[in-house]
């Protein structure tokens, strides 16, 4: 037999001569806790046991529940609460744009001004024919009042009156459409037309956006969006890190198809003109208060059946296992929910105990809450 398959066996057997010493000698007290374990490893701290008591150790705090305020927490950004594109009613060209792009206007200030041409002398023209069908109108009227006149012929100048002065208002509004006013207060944000363009009925002139007050829109998901109510407070923090706060003035009734989340909108002050449209947000919505410990992830755990909760320890310093609800989180932990006012949570070696045992705690100083 070749020496390298004999050195492989040995190799092999006192391998397996080694585990099982190790094994046994386990059982058997043969070998230290200092000699399998290394020194302030988690297992010793753990499960260190002396002779007359054979408990697990666990490390314990006390926690006091507080008010923790419910919320509702969904992304979202801002948005104008108004912004409409100015356009054209008649053909013509634009002679005057007293505003440039980015100037704040009134309601009421003239946006843009386009070209007459012939519509003030046909308006004359219809003035004239009106003070025309008014000297008809009369002399028919005092005719048929001495019986000298058909009813027709006083029927037929009243309505040729009639017609001359709808033809004038008619003329009015036409003139009218040639002056493009601002419909509220807001910022000129875009110009589509510029000085001596010509422009069809439709086309668009400026697009005037209403700075005061603002919306912050949110999306929120269905299991949450009973929670809300229209005229519930809200705030919301930008990505400028600006904080600002309001109230909820709409909830969509319908939710997005593809995210089967609904438009939720908070209108904000925005008296210093400091928002900007498209902004992203975290919105969060006051619902209601709660009582919860602050507590590290790393104490949250599974039982059997798959439940999210906490190990604590009752009167009698055994394992009492409670599902909880999480509600909120922070920097330094997460608020939870569904659990005694007052309780000894365990901190450290909550995996390695059930419901029901009885362990040695190690409490630590001070309460957390």
């Amino acid at each position: 037999m070749k020496k390298s398959v004999i050195l492989a066996i040995v190799i092999a057997i006192a391998a397996a001569g080694w585990v099982l010493t190790g094994q046994y000698g386990d059982q058997l007290g043969l070998a230290g806790d200092a000699e399998r374990k290394p020194a302030g490893s988690v297992a010793e701290r753990l499960e260190t046991r002396d002779s007359t008591d054979r408990r697990v150790a666990v490390r314990v705090r006390h926690s006091i529940a507080v008010d923790q305020a419910l919320t509702v927490v969904a992304r979202g950004r801002t948005e104008s609460w108004r912004k409409v594109d100015l356009k054209a009613e008649i053909a013509g060209q634009v002679v005057e744009l007293p505003f440039k792009k980015g100037a704040r206007v009134a309601r009421g200030d003239v946006i843009a001004r386009l070209e007459i041409n012939a519509r003030a002398a046909q308006l004359e023209e219809a003035e004239a024919l009106v003070r025309q069908r008014e000297i008809e109108y009369n002399a028919a009227r005092k005719l048929r009042a001495k019986g000298f006149s058909a009813e027709t012929t006083y029927a037929g100048a009243k309505a040729s009156l009639d017609a001359a002065r709808a033809m004038v208002k008619r003329m009015q509004v036409e003139l009218d459409k040639t002056i493009i006013r601002a419909p509220f207060d807001g910022v000129i944000d875009e110009r589509m037309a510029e000085l001596g363009a010509f422009v069809k009925d439709g086309n668009p002139i400026a697009r005037l956006v209403d700075e005061d007050p603002y919306l912050v829109v949110a999306e929120v998901s269905e299991d949450r969006i009973g929670q809300l109510r229209v005229g519930q407070p809200g705030n919301a923090r930008l990505a400028t890190g600006r904080e600002v706060s309001g109230t909820i003035r709409f909830i969509a009734s319908v939710a997005y198809a593809a995210t089967r989340t609904f438009r939720v909108e908070l209108e904000v002050p925005n008296e210093d003109h400091g928002l900007r449209d498209g902004i992203t947000a975290d919105v969060r919505f006051p619902t209601g208060v709660i009582r919860a410990h602050l507590v590290s992830p790393a104490v949250l755990t599974l039982n059997d059946a798959g439940l999210v909760g906490v190990r604590c320890l009752d009167g009698d310093e055994r394992v009492v296992f409670h599902a909880v609800e999480v509600i909120g989180d922070q920097p330094n932990g997460v608020w939870i929910a569904g659990l005694p006012d007052r309780i000894d949570l365990i901190t450290v070696g909550q995996e390695y105990v059930r419901q029901g045992d009885s362990v040695k705690p190690i409490r630590t100083e001070g309460a957390t809450s």
